[in-house]
């Protein structure tokens, strides 16, 4: 059923957000405790997402919501910026992150590894090299296939 709620509320959100100058980033529906939690996570091309942008996609959503009612059940919505770490989901993403660090976890490993953090040289075909320091001054790449990645996401480096 989660899985059918998160293709509706994307459907529903991307004329709203575009109407708003904003781009989807992911949508989430999970249940946390005894409540079930909706998530909108959106991003701005150029600049930073702010409260303002946060609320109105919020009431607009909520508005839809409302009116179609095609969650069954009580939940709690949630709109926010995708923030400094946010996922990596399809090749526009990926594409974005060159030369960024990044944290790709796998479904089965790859030279015995499942979670590569490092940055994100280039992708070739269906594949991303990742660059990885594992002691100082020293480095390994990888190539990790689309078809093996679990998640990715934006990796803060401290």
């Amino acid at each position: 059923m989660s899985h059918q709620v998160v293709q509706t509320i994307e459907k529903a959100v991307i004329p709203i957000l575009q109407s708003e100058q904003l781009h989807l980033v992911d949508v989430t529906y999970e249940k946390e405790g005894q409540n079930w939690f909706l998530r909108v996570f959106i991003e701005r091309t150029e600049g930073s997402v702010d409260l303002d942008d946060c609320t109105r996609v919020s009431e607009k959503l909520s508005a839809y919501l409302d009116e179609q009612d095609p969650i069954q059940g009580a939940y709690i919505l949630e709109v926010s910026s995708a923030g400094a770490e946010r996922p990596l989901k399809n090749l526009a993403d990926f594409q974005n992150a060159i030369g960024k660090n990044v944290y790709v976890t796998t479904n089965e490993p790859i030279d015995e590894v499942k979670a590569f953090e490092g940055i994100l040289t280039a992708i070739s075909g269906d594949m991303l090299l990742i660059e990885v320091t594992y002691k100082p001054g020293k480095k390994r790449s990888f190539e990790v296939p689309f078809s093996k990645i679990a998640k990715a996401r934006l990796a803060i480096v401290f």
